[in-house]
């Protein structure tokens, strides 16, 4: 085994880990995965490898969070996710990835800023409005199509509504298991699985539901105010890496 198929190997297992983590109850940490796996394989190809997995960590998710999710989120965000993977596949051959990537990260950031420093952090439960989670969950539907990073849209729209940790996790798990499966289609209609990739992925799927259960004991272990406490921060992590992916994309494409 060369280096490189180390190095492939070693980022496969890492980033399946953030898969079944995120569906766990860890939703940020699955926008790790994509990136962390496109240190060794071109990012297009680590998308399609890691969509397999995130669909089958997405079953024993669902299982775990079966009863603990807010329906009403659930039917905002899942019609307008689905619509805006439709959008992401119907714009795929010319819209610039870069600036997707950019853009979401610069609303993560701006995000976790706003939380960090407003006077009294906001801690009332909202009810969820319709108009702003078509938005959202649109965006959410599209940056997943793009990139599995639909965790920084998903959050700008559900943070502020202080769920309860559980409930949370659980209408995280569901969103994106939903928006998952309907990524097949369009997935599978651009060439983006191979026989190598899904054979590679079936290796890893193991990894990923070994991880999804250990995200759902540390999701009930963590205590309430750390648990938002690491999500906001990863969501700021990831949304600043993103930020960087897409200035870099930007720059090397009109270079």
């Amino acid at each position: 085994m060369t280096p490189a198929d180390i190095a492939f190997q070693a980022a496969a297992v890492v980033s399946a880990i953030m898969v079944g983590l995120s569906k766990g109850g860890l939703p940020a940490i699955g926008s790790l995965a994509v990136p962390i796996l496109a240190l060794v394989i071109s990012p297009i190809t680590a998308a399609g490898l890691l969509l397999p997995i995130f669909v089958v960590s997405d079953w024993f998710g669902l299982w775990v969070y079966r009863k603990e999710f807010s329906r009403r989120v659930l039917l905002i965000l899942i019609p307008a996710g689905i619509v805006g993977v439709g959008i992401g596949w119907a714009t795929a051959s010319w819209m610039p990835e870069p600036l997707v990537t950019l853009i979401v990260g610069l609303i993560g950031v701006a995000y976790c800023l706003l939380r960090w420093f407003a006077a009294k952090p906001d801690v009332v439960a909202r009810e969820a409005k319709v108009a702003p989670g078509i938005v959202w969950g649109t965006v959410t539907g599209f940056v997943s199509f793009v990139s599995h990073s639909g965790a920084p849209p998903f959050q700008m729209y559900v943070l502020p509504l202080n769920l309860p940790k559980m409930i949370f996790a659980g209408t995280s798990t569901i969103t994106f298991a939903v928006i998952n499966a309907v990524k097949l289609v369009p997935y599978w209609a651009l060439g983006q699985f191979s026989t190598e990739n899904l054979a590679e992925a079936l290796v890893l799927v193991p990894v990923a539901v070994v991880a999804t259960f250990a995200g759902a004991k540390l999701t009930r272990i963590l205590p309430d105010k750390l648990f938002f406490q690491l999500v906001t921060v990863a969501l700021f992590v990831i949304s600043a890496k993103l930020m960087w992916d897409g200035t870099i994309g930007l720059w090397q494409l009109f270079a």
